[in-house]
Parts: C-alpha cells; structure tokens; sequence
C-alpha cells in the first residue's frame, strides 16, 4: 500500500545525501575565498520553475497513481506540460541568444 511512498523518500534521502554529505565532510577544510563566485546564479523565477517541474509530476503522480492504472495519462498530464514548457524556454532563449 505505501511502497510508492517509501520509493519516493528512498530517493529524497539519496538525493540529500547527494548534496550534503559533501559539505558536512569538508567542513573543516580551507574555504575557498569569498570572492569567488558560483558557476550558476539561479533567479528567482528559475528557482521557482525547477521547484515547479518538481512538484507538478509529484502531484500528477499522486493523484493519477500510474503505478496502478496505466501509465499513458500521467505522461500526456504529468510529464508532457513540464517537458513542452521546458523545451519552449530552451528554443526562445536561444533565439534571444543569437540576437543579442
């Protein structure tokens, strides 16, 4: 009855492990300096569309459940309207790339 659930904390759990592990273990080395700046500075807006393409199939997935019925609904309702919105981002801002 829950296995769905527990398969999704498994991966929750991986994935912290994933991003903090490194950080708790190097704590006690040399930082880098503060002037350095990160490889990728995330907006707002893009925070929160990849918080969106993250929530939208977890919530398709809970209410569809397609580990149960089948499984052509929460590709068309769940994963098609995350990968057509990002695809459609990834073709203007490559148009507006080559422009400017």
């Amino acid at each position: 009855m829950f296995s769905g659930i527990q398969e999704i904390l498994v991966l929750v759990a991986i994935i912290l492990g994933i991003v903090f592990l490194p950080r708790i273990l190097n704590r006690g080395q040399e930082k880098k300096s503060a002037a350095s700046k990160p490889a990728v500075v995330l907006s707002g807006k893009m925070r929160l569309a990849i918080a969106a393409s993250v929530l939208w199939p977890a919530a398709m997935a809970a209410s569809i459940q397609p580990w149960k019925e089948d499984l052509f609904p929460f590709l068309y309702i769940g994963l098609g309207p995350v990968a057509v919105i990002w695809i459609i981002y990834w073709v203007f801002t490559g148009f507006r790339r080559n422009k400017g």
